[in-house]
């Protein structure tokens, strides 16, 4: 039976908590704890298993995609809700600080979406408007509702991404934080998990105010410094892990401390995304060192939708059991082991598409094959999940399964 680790919930003790991992040599090449861990606790559980010959099969089929629809991570600055740092970059620019601020609590914040009213009316929502750009109204469900509502804040003179602003009770009170998430008229719900998240908005703001000078831009430029301007995206996910400990998405399972760090790795995921240069060839500025970013070395993003298209691929495997309580809505703690093998599975799954791809890559464009990272393999699956489950595309030209509902497991990790 695995054990979930639980975060301290006082801020000043996550201070002086020893770091889950210490680095000594903060030049060291850094292997991917979550690789290894997931691979052992996906061979020990034994229940949710790869198909290696529908891997090769979606591998051909998303690499076709991949190119077609020109996804890059430039894509990410298409979607009408981002805020987009200003280019080129500025690091005086205030739309930066803004930008990572505003990064950092979406990923904080970013778990639990699924709704007990799925496929049914009064699901929690955000009454906002469709975009930064276009006024007119729409309500958002799911993880776009916790960005509508952040960014409504914003625009309502809430400075609610301002860690000196969310980290005090006294100019940002509970009763403040629940207004700014709620719900659209006619909804049934709340936001799930509500004190958590004030919770994690109290501890994350007291870090960054009490150490590193109230923004996560000093964070990241503190980040910089230690590694002479030549940190990696993974160098950055272990910091993040070992200075904020509700970042630390860690299980013990069969006597392992086993990594997925889903909310850490997406979180230096988004800021290469929202930074990633626009010339081909040019230094991500983030990133500038002569190893550049190393996206490749993050995993993909474990949470309860992209299991669900991989399923749909045929690439991962229920058993009946599992898929009769998946129909049943029935939930799963989180930490057992049916939700550790889903998570662990996904992994694993989506780093041997990867390595099928980059296989594809060196035997017709050996120039692009490092342009291929878990990370916008994971970014393309969430969103073909959505255009699957809204009935806006169905999978041409591959075998898939029938898409069953995603697991339901209440948890701040994902």
């Amino acid at each position: 039976m695995a054990v979930v680790l639980s975060f301290p919930t006082d801020a000043d003790s996550a201070l002086d908590e020893k770091p889950a991992i210490f680095i000594e040599d903060s030049n060291v090449a850094l292997a991917n704890p979550v690789i290894e861990s997931t691979e052992f606790a996906y061979n020990k559980t034994n229940i949710v298993h790869v198909n290696d010959d529908a891997v090769r099969v979606a591998a051909k089929h998303i690499r076709e995609k991949l190119r077609t629809e020109a996804y890059s991570p430039r894509t990410w600055r298409m979607h009408p809700l981002h805020i987009c740092p200003a280019e080129p970059y500025a690091p005086a620019e205030p739309l930066t600080k803004t930008c990572l601020d505003w990064i950092f609590l979406v990923s904080a914040l970013n778990f639990s979406f699924w709704s007990e009213r799925e496929g049914q009316s009064g699901r929690y929502g955000v009454l906002w408007q469709e975009g930064w750009r276009s006024p007119a109204p729409k309500l958002w469900t799911g993880y776009w509702s916790l960005v509508a509502a952040l960014n409504r804040a914003l625009q309502e003179s809430i400075p609610i991404t301002d860690p000196t602003f969310y980290s005090s009770e006294t100019l940002c009170p509970d009763s403040l934080i629940e207004h700014v998430f709620r719900a659209a008229e006619g909804c049934s719900e709340s936001i799930p998990l509500l004190a958590q998240r004030i919770s994690i908005m109290r501890e994350v703001g007291f870090i960054l105010c009490h150490a590193f000078g109230g923004s996560f831009q000093s964070f990241v430029d503190e980040f910089q410094s230690e590694h002479n301007g030549d940190g990696t995206a993974l160098q950055l996910v272990h910091k993040v892990t070992e200075t904020f400990p509700s970042f630390r998405d860690e299980v013990f399972f069969e006597g392992r401390r086993v990594y997925l760090w889903k909310r850490a790795q997406i979180l230096v995921a988004e800021i290469w995304a929202a930074f990633y240069p626009g010339a081909p060839g040019a230094p991500h500025p983030l990133f500038p060192g002569p190893s550049g970013p190393a996206i490749h070395q993050l995993t993909m993003f474990a949470d309860y939708r992209v299991p669900q298209i991989l399923h749909h691929l045929r690439i991962l495997s229920y058993p009946p059991a599992l898929v009769r309580r998946l129909r049943a809505g029935t939930p799963l703690a989180p930490g057992c082991s049916e939700e550790l093998s889903l998570r662990a599975a996904s992994i694993v799954a989506v780093e041997r598409v990867r390595a099928e791809m980059l296989a594809l890559e060196a035997r017709e464009d050996p120039a692009g094959s490092d342009t291929i990272s878990s990370v916008l393999i994971d970014f393309f699956l969430w969103d073909l999940a959505k255009r699957v489950e809204r009935g806006e595309e169905h999978i041409e030209g591959i075998e898939t399964a029938e898409m069953v509902p995603t697991h339901r497991t209440r948890s701040i990790w994902y």
